[in-house]
């Protein structure tokens, strides 16, 4: 979880908001694919641990501020909401899991696939996305 919030704040770093906004979601779906529990870390809650889930609710917090630069700098679709994240996280694992000893990197088009579907200009509106609630339900599968 530390690392994940390490990285969140090194993405913000960049001085280009959308390559930061792209170097993020690719080194999660990359730790993804090397760790299968990470999977369960990004897309799961675990309400027993208080610390943990706020650590987390920081870390998307700074996600938020994240996407907010990529949206101001012109690069990422306005339509791009912080629940879409999980949903590509959920996406990637996935990927993973079903060409992990076939094709071990397929994982990589299909984040850069994403990625180029969030920049903008965009090419048409995306369905509505799923709500916070939703998602938090989403995230609590067991």
């Amino acid at each position: 979880m530390r690392d994940y919030a390490d990285a969140t704040e090194e993405a913000l770093a960049f001085e280009d908001p959308w390559e930061g906004f792209c170097w993020y979601v690719e080194r999660l779906c990359q730790w993804q694919a090397g760790d299968h529990g990470f999977t369960d870390v990004l897309t799961m809650t675990f309400p027993t641990s208080t610390e943990f889930e706020e650590l987390r609710d920081r870390t998307f917090l700074r996600f938020r501020e994240l996407t907010k630069r990529a949206k101001k700098a012109g690069r990422l679709r306005r339509d791009f909401t912080t629940e879409d994240l999980p949903l590509i996280l959920m996406a990637n694992a996935g990927v993973v899991a079903a060409s992990r000893s076939a094709a071990p990197d397929a994982w990589r088009r299909v984040v850069h696939l994403i990625l180029q579907a969030l920049e903008t200009p965009a090419h048409g509106p995306l369905p509505k996305p799923p709500t916070p609630d939703q998602m938090r339900l989403a995230m609590e599968r067991r």
